[in-house]
């Protein structure tokens, strides 16, 4: 997937708030390493694992999840020979009574969770190693009863501490009026009385430490000498008998090796799981149906970042249109559901449930790209135009039919003319990937073309214009409008220079019209001169639907061309020429001229219709239309006949066949 998308999509909070519901440092990893999936395989058994997830947790069960503390430093030991400290021993020993536990609980929730609970028959609960531990450590140390040698030792460094207190005692009392304070310590491991330095040479002994004043020595008396000794062999005894307790369990661990390993893997897995199933519950999510085809229907769709107050909106692309041209005011909601739509779809393949209401599909996007926001940057010295036509040649270089994208305020930031003219460009040329496109914008001019064009559609974002308020919710079917003029007087613009900004719109709508005559006729059958006609597949799939619905006709075709008519001088109809239809009451691109019977043959949408010349008028001739030398193929030939065609003329391939549709 696209890291800049991601990032515009703010999918990285998505994951900030997966990983707070992680309970361990390897779960979070997992997180951290996750990105959406383009296979409709992984992403439908992702969603199985959140589902089940998300169920357990609804039950209200306390899921025995494990914080594997210290195990990430413990595996990184294993296979080294290193020799495990009782800390780490007494933490392998917690984590491996999780283990268990897990595994039993996840043994009792087959019926509940019949995918995720499988899982737990790969963990392994060492029981021998988990039993050797529990016998030789607790609470952090090696038990008496970790071997029969070291409990002998142990038993008798307890009678020599004995004989070292008695002793000890006895020497205090024999040294009291020397001694600072009569309280016995430990320096370096010995005992030892606190004696003024005066008196030194009246208590005999070993001095090993003095204060900070140097005026108290710290004396192991002569007494003790001997004892202290025999203590400290013993002590060393037990330091081996330790050692050897240690180097059996780590040999223990060893040997396990493989099945602690494939215990972590399998808890962190868990703990992922769990974590997106924690998420979808916090969310409200659910699990809407996947399609391997590149579609999307989300119905009652929030925006999860949004919260609870978020305004749902509905919104569908890929099944009848490909692309959805979003209108509205400015702060009306149009960015807002741009990233509804690329979120919730990111966060589908990434395996998690979304706010949205039952019933709604997600297809799987092998590629979501986004312009969304102005992008400007000092830094790198870009406008705002030229930080969206990076991204757009971005997105240009990915686009294919299983592509989604997400362009935000199409025609921005530069010459309103120019501007519009190389979006509704880049549009038909994303319309002929076939990529699915949602987009928003402001000018009537792409809203035209969303009207007109088979495979587009027009959406809304509502707005109240008596409040003046946006109402956030998404109405499919109509273009809005950007109520500037409404919002200017909220604002306080004086009224004269509004009413003045309506008449200067008014008269750019009066010259826009005058404007058409020349490009309509072309612009209504999906192509315009020097640009490649309108993909033949999405032509197929629209033929025979009413003018109005498909946005392919002109409802008042009667009079639309009656100007270019009366200029157009009277001589026998050409291919290329542009035709008012009087049957259909729509215009066409005449295909074979008249026919020794006067019959014409006219390309009208996808189809080849034959009329008798005296029900077709010229409307725009031919000369009009294309330049001298234009390859009329492009009007009247499928992109993949043309296409064979040129292959054909390289070399040759029997099994390659051009069909053309019959004329009817």
């Amino acid at each position: 997937m696209n890291h800049s998308a991601l990032s515009k999509l703010e999918y990285d909070k998505i994951k900030a708030m997966l990983m707070e519901e992680a309970a361990s440092h390897a779960g979070r990893a997992l997180i951290e390493e996750s990105v959406p999936s383009a296979s409709f395989g992984r992403v439908t058994a992702l969603l199985r694992e959140t589902e089940e997830a998300a169920e357990l947790i609804r039950l209200g069960a306390s899921i025995p999840l494990s914080a594997m503390e210290g195990m990430e430093a413990f595996m990184e030991l294993l296979g080294t020979g290193y020799l495990y400290q009782e800390s780490e021993l007494a933490q392998l020993s917690v984590w491996l009574t999780s283990v268990a536990q897990m595994k039993r609980y996840m043994q009792s929730k087959q019926h509940a969770a019949p995918t995720i609970s499988g899982y737990a028959a790969t963990l392994d609960e060492c029981k021998v190693l988990r039993q050797e531990l529990e016998r030789c450590i607790r609470y952090g140390a090696i038990t008496d009863q970790a071997s029969p040698e070291l409990a002998k030792i142990r038993r008798k460094l307890g009678l020599v501490e004995e004989q070292l207190k008695r002793r000890l005692d006895q020497a205090m009392n024999k040294y009291s009026r020397y001694v600072m304070d009569p309280i016995s310590s430990r320096r370096s491991g010995r005992y030892v009385i606190p004696v003024r330095r005066e008196f030194r040479k009246q208590v005999p002994g070993t001095v090993w430490d003095q204060s900070s004043s140097g005026q108290t020595l710290f004396i192991e008396p002569e007494e003790l000498a001997h004892v202290q000794g025999e203590w400290d062999f013993l002590k060393q005894d037990e330091a081996r008998a330790e050692t050897a307790v240690l180097a059996a369990l780590s040999g223990l661990a060893e040997e396990s090796a493989d099945s602690l390993r494939l215990n972590r893997e399998v808890l962190a897995a868990y703990d992922y799981i769990f974590a997106r199933g924690r998420l979808g519950v916090l969310m409200n999510g659910t699990a809407p149906d996947v399609a391997d085809e590149p579609v999307l229907s989300f119905l009652g769709a929030k925006h999860p970042l949004l919260g609870p107050s978020a305004v749902p909106i509905t919104v569908e692309i890929g099944f009848d249109y490909r692309q959805l041209m979003i209108t509205g005011p400015n702060t009306g909601g149009k960015t807002a559901a741009l990233k509804t739509i690329g979120l919730l779809t990111l966060m589908v393949q990434s395996g998690l449930l979304i706010p949205v209401e039952e019933g709604s599909r997600a297809g799987i996007f092998t590629q979501v790209l986004a312009d969304v926001g102005d992008g400007q940057s000092l830094e790198h010295s870009l406008s705002t135009f030229s930080a969206h036509l990076t991204n757009v040649a971005e997105m240009l270089r990915h686009a294919d039919e299983r592509s989604l994208l997400l362009m935000d305020e199409l025609a921005a930031g530069t010459d309103p003319g120019e501007g519009i003219a190389l979006s509704l460009a880049i549009l038909e040329e994303l319309l002929e990937r076939r990529s699915v496109v949602a987009a928003t914008t402001h000018f009537n001019e792409i809203k035209e073309f969303a009207r007109r064009t088979p495979g587009c559609r027009n959406a809304r974002m509502a707005f109240d214009p008596e409040t003046l308020q946006p109402l956030y919710r998404l109405e499919v079917g109509e273009a809005g409008s950007s109520f500037a003029f409404a919002i200017a007087r909220k604002f306080g613009i004086p009224e004269k220079l509004v009413a003045r900004a309506e008449q200067h719109a008014a008269a750019g709508i009066r010259q826009a019209g005058e404007r058409m005559g020349a490009g309509s006729c072309s612009r209504v059958l999906g192509h315009e001169v020097g640009r490649t006609a309108e993909p033949p597949a999405l032509k197929r799939k629209y033929a025979g639907k009413p003018a109005r619905e498909s946005g392919t006709g002109n409802e008042d075709g009667e009079g639309l061309y009656q100007d270019s008519a009366k200029t157009s001088s009277a001589r026998p109809l050409e291919q290329g020429d542009c035709v008012y239809i009087h049957p259909l009451k729509q215009t066409g691109i005449v295909y074979k001229p008249a026919d020794s019977k006067g019959e014409v043959v006219v390309q009208f949408r996808d189809r080849k219709l034959t009329f008798n010349h005296k029900r077709l008028s010229l409307r725009i001739a031919r000369e009009h239309l294309y330049p001298a030398d234009y390859d009329m193929d492009i009007v009247f030939e499928s992109v993949e006949n043309r296409k064979k065609r040129k292959q054909m003329s390289r070399r040759h391939d029997p099994d390659m066949e051009i069909i053309t549709p019959a004329e009817d």
